[in-house]
């Protein structure tokens, strides 16, 4: 069996450790996220969650962060923090299903 010939060291990372999907953004950064963008939206208007995701993740990657965004999205809901908004109208966390968009509680 031949022998590799030795590395010269100049040569590029292996392809496994270039290709390796980055970290999904902690939920208190993605909380800060929402709860800024949200804000910012004011009580008149929405964020979507996708939205959200682009922010706080690469641009390659930001779908892989959909899930901790509607993690903290439905904590913050039922903390009462948040409002999530289906076509428009409020729905409780529970009853949360496909679409949203994401709003501050308004003051009535």
């Amino acid at each position: 069996m031949a022998a590799l010939p030795p590395s010269s060291g100049s040569s590029p990372a292996p392809q496994a450790a270039q290709d390796k999907p980055a970290r999904l953004p902690e939920e208190g950064v993605v909380e800060q996220a929402i709860l800024q963008m949200a804000g910012e939206a004011g009580p008149a208007s929405s964020v979507a969650p996708t939205e959200v995701a682009q922010k706080v993740f690469s641009e390659a990657d930001w779908q892989r962060a959909l899930p901790v965004v509607r993690r903290v999205a439905l904590r913050l809901a039922r903390e009462g923090r948040l409002v999530l908004l289906r076509k428009g109208k409020m729905v409780a966390p529970e009853e949360l299903r496909g679409v949203y968009r994401l709003a501050v509680p308004r003051d009535e």
